[in-house]
């Protein structure tokens, strides 16, 4: 179905991808695993006519594919379901899926005809979703089918999935497997981009590793272990940091009987109570939308409440503020590091002191310290293991990872009395997770007081010493390491339990 020959991408002296073959067959699926900044990206944007490969070709049922034509890709049937997805949230489902799929040139949509094949490819395929529904009203899952749909709407013959699982809870992500079977089974081919290596695993027939813009790689997924893999993905074994049991301090921050507004489409909070004490790690789960970034807005002082109490070491605090949470030693981890956590066109060093700018470390008499900004920024290069040509660099040209870890230096480097990491490891590769677990597990062995707000189960079981799970803007009671199963979790994230409503 699809052959990749020779594929060659430079960017300067970086070399993207290089000399990468490989082929997709009728009804199969294949993984693609790598490192952040591998080069995954960039091969797929070659194959979809973003980029121009400088040598190499693409073929797709034998007929080569015009380099830098994405009409020409949709046109062949190669479809892509992005992690970040491209709905028009005012529009209904119908829309979306019809949405530039006739010429410009017919007055009007035949909706009939539409709502026809839309009900008949949710039949087939077990995407159930409604037409007419409007998609700021559905849920993550929803919307994912809703991508999909959009996909075989147009005849795609091979389908691309970008980290299909990042926002999903557990049963959503069985009904996904679920659909991908029955995709298979009707022919379609499909590419599963994933750094989930237990999904990955249960969902392709073969593996394609790449790393430093090179196919290192390939094996039957039914002959290879999540160890070889991951060991083929960083170039040696990675071993997960060990967990050992916390604990636990006098509470560093306290929110008592907070309700706030929520942000565009996240939930408002209600009446929430919640005590982070130093030395333990709270987890918190939840689907994307239900009050979790309204939290973390809280937290991090971006929001204020609109009822309740925050009390930092037992004292209510005043007027609450970015300003006033980072005096009182709050650091925070965003959620959405190119858009929130980083200035994409500002250089590294100017990034990693743009919340301590005013300390005394870096001003004097007013003006910035430069020579002890670029010392800084080297410091946590060095300590972070940061792939970075320079400090001078502009951080919008490093990988999410290397950014990532920047962040990380950049909250850690203060040993602050409480950290918010929200979404931390959020796209990040197999090794890249375990630096930041080991680092986060070290500032609680510290005495931080440590939130981790993430939608991956995985990561909230192996990592939390107390959890959490957060539905429609209410927090379930908690529980220790281990009580709860996956399931049971699920359900509260769902909404399912009578403890979440």
């Amino acid at each position: 179905m699809l052959r990749l020959s020779g594929i060659t991408k430079r960017f300067g002296p970086l070399v993207a991808n290089d000399a990468i073959s490989f082929d997709l067959g009728r009804g199969e699926v294949v993984a693609l695993l790598g490192e952040n900044g591998a080069g995954k990206t960039t091969l797929m944007s070659i194959l979809f006519g973003h980029y121009v490969a400088d040598e190499g070709s693409v073929e797709v049922t034998g007929k080569p594919l015009p380099p830098g034509d994405p009409r020409a890709a949709l046109d062949a049937g190669v479809g892509m379901v992005h992690q970040h997805f491209t709905l028009a949230e005012n529009m209904t489902v119908l829309e979306n899926i019809a949405l530039g799929t006739q010429s410009a040139w017919r007055p009007r949509l035949d909706r009939a005809a539409a709502r026809r094949r839309i009900r008949q490819l949710s039949a087939d395929f077990g995407l159930a979703v409604h037409p007419d529904a409007t998609v700021s009203w559905l849920s993550v899952g929803e919307r994912q089918r809703v991508e999909i749909l959009k996909a075989l709407y147009r005849d795609a013959r091979i389908l691309i999935l970008d980290e299909p699982t990042a926002v999903l809870t557990p049963a959503e992500t069985e009904a996904l497997f679920r659909t991908l079977k029955l995709l298979v089974a009707q022919g379609l081919s499909i590419i599963f981009i994933s750094h989930k290596l237990n999904e990955v695993m249960a969902v392709s027939d073969r593996v394609l590793v790449l790393r430093a813009g090179r196919l290192v790689g390939e094996r039957a997924t039914q002959g290879s272990s999540r160890a070889e893999l991951a060991a083929l993905m960083v170039g040696q074994e990675v071993a997960s940091p060990t967990v050992r049991a916390a604990k636990a301090g006098a509470v560093a921050l306290e929110l008592r009987d907070v309700s706030a507004g929520g942000q565009g489409s996240a939930a408002r909070l209600a009446g929430v109570s919640l005590a982070l004490r130093r030395g333990e790690i709270t987890g918190l789960a939840g689907v994307s939308g239900n009050g979790q970034a309204t939290l973390a807005a809280l937290i991090a002082g971006t929001l204020k409440p609109a009822a309740g109490q925050i009390a930092i070491g037992g004292a209510e605090t005043g007027d609450w503020s970015p300003r006033t949470a980072l005096a009182h030693g709050i650091a925070r981890i965003p959620e959405d590091r190119h858009a929130v956590g980083t200035i994409g066109d500002m250089s590294v060093t100017e990034n990693v002191i743009s919340e301590r700018y005013g300390t005394p470390r870096f001003s004097r008499r007013g003006f910035l310290d430069w020579k002890a900004a670029r010392a800084f920024a080297q410091e946590i290069i060095r300590d972070y293991d940061v792939k970075c040509p320079s400090p001078e660099a502009r951080i919008r040209l490093l990988s999410g990872g290397n950014m990532q870890k920047l962040i990380l230096g950049r909250a850690l480097d203060a040993e602050p009395a409480v950290i918010l990491a929200n979404q931390p490891t959020r796209g990040l590769d197999v090794g890249a997770v375990a630096f930041v677990h080991r680092r986060l597990l070290e500032a609680r062995d510290r005495g931080a007081a440590i939130l981790l707000i993430s939608e991956d189960l995985e990561e909230i079981l192996a990592l939390s010493d107390r959890i959490l799970v957060m539905s429609k803007g209410r927090l379930s009671s908690p529980s220790a390491r281990g009580e709860r199963s996956i399931g049971e979790l699920g359900e509260l994230m769902a909404g399912q339990a009578e403890e979440a409503a």
